[in-house]
């Protein structure tokens, strides 16, 4: 399944009907030299272009610029499980530099302290952008037939199941490292380089299982090729109603979600600013037609205040930090 950017080149028709509902409910920029921004947004994403986090991205910027009355410029800055991005926007002190973060920003520094920044010191929340679940999935012609019966079938059981992920320290494996913890039941990570690698041993049965991003196995499931035995999400998944939510298999710790965020570098732009864009990120996410957008990229919206959007950075980076050292993960 692609996860491209939804709008095609020739998106202008759409552009202006979403920059026309947006302008509809949200002020345009003030006249005053001195309000900000004074020059071009830098949008950093820290994902190869083509993502559903670059998606978020041009999305937000396409609408963000003409309400801001400057251009807003997508950069896509890629690498290291995105601390090449995440480093660079930390470092940046242009007054004029955003960043999409997303779950490995809180990750990454438990797993390598030479990471450089710090997600506390470093970074000002703006909002959250989007939430998407991860489902545990295992083969078609797998013995495992639902959630209960992995449990029932391997408590205890070591070496008998392995658990794909797309690399060590992912959300995926961090997953399977709290299923783990909470089931009793064993599992053998097998590391792969991203989803796409993965999903051939998966649905041959190489591999047992795993936690994967919804966008990348619900058409599997929905073809009969991988079996889903849980969503992530909060509620289920509506082209899935089958599947249901670990929450209610009453395991709400697995309850674990893919997220983007809208952060800048800390203290580098005015406190008025930062009320302007997490105002216009909260109005943006409720346009019907990027609910729309994002939908099509398994994507849900989720508009939070920056207060709220910094207590959850607190609470995940907390989150991952304790399930790190608890299970002595170390880095590939």
């Amino acid at each position: 399944m692609s996860l491209g950017f939804p709008f095609k080149p020739d998106r202008r028709g759409a552009l202006a009907l979403l920059a026309g509902a947006l302008s509809g409910i949200v002020a345009g920029p003030a006249g005053a030299a001195d309000v900000w921004p004074a020059k071009t947004v830098r949008l950093i994403v820290p994902f190869a272009a083509g993502g559903p986090a670059d998606a978020a991205a041009r999305i937000l910027a396409d609408l963000f610029a003409p309400q801001l009355g400057q251009p807003v410029v997508v950069e896509n800055r890629p690498g290291a499980g995105s601390a090449i991005g995440v480093v660079a926007a930390a470092q940046s002190r242009d007054g004029h530099t955003l960043l999409i973060a997303s779950n490995s920003m809180v990750i990454n520094p438990s797993l390598n302290s030479s990471i450089g920044y710090d997600v506390a010191r470093d970074f000002d929340a703006v909002g959250m952008v989007a939430a998407q679940p991860l489902m545990l999935v295992v083969p078609t012609d797998s013995d495992i037939k639902s959630f209960s019966d992995l449990i029932t079938r391997y408590k205890g059981k070591a070496d008998a199941l392995t658990a794909g992920n797309s690399g060590i320290g992912t959300l995926a494996h961090l997953t399977s490292e709290i299923f783990m913890a909470e089931t009793g039941v064993p599992l053998t990570p097998v590391p792969y380089r991203g989803e796409s690698t993965l999903l051939p041993d998966l649905m041959s049965g190489r591999v047992s299982l795993g936690f994967l991003n919804l966008p990348s196995v619900a058409p599997l499931v929905k073809e009969g090729k991988l079996r889903g035995l849980g969503v992530s999400s909060q509620q289920p998944v509506p082209e899935l109603p089958d599947v249901p939510t670990f929450r209610a298999l009453n395991y709400p710790s697995l309850e674990v979600q893919g997220w983007s965020m809208l952060v800048a570098p800390k203290g580098s732009i005015p406190a008025e600013g930062l009320a302007r864009l997490e105002d216009l990120l909260a109005k943006t996410l409720k346009i019907e037609a990027v609910q729309n957008r994002l939908a099509a990229l398994s994507q849900t919206p989720v508009v939070q205040s920056r207060q709220a959007t910094a207590d959850f950075l607190r609470a995940e980076e907390s989150r991952y930090g304790t399930i790190i050292k608890t299970r002595n993960i170390k880095p590939q």
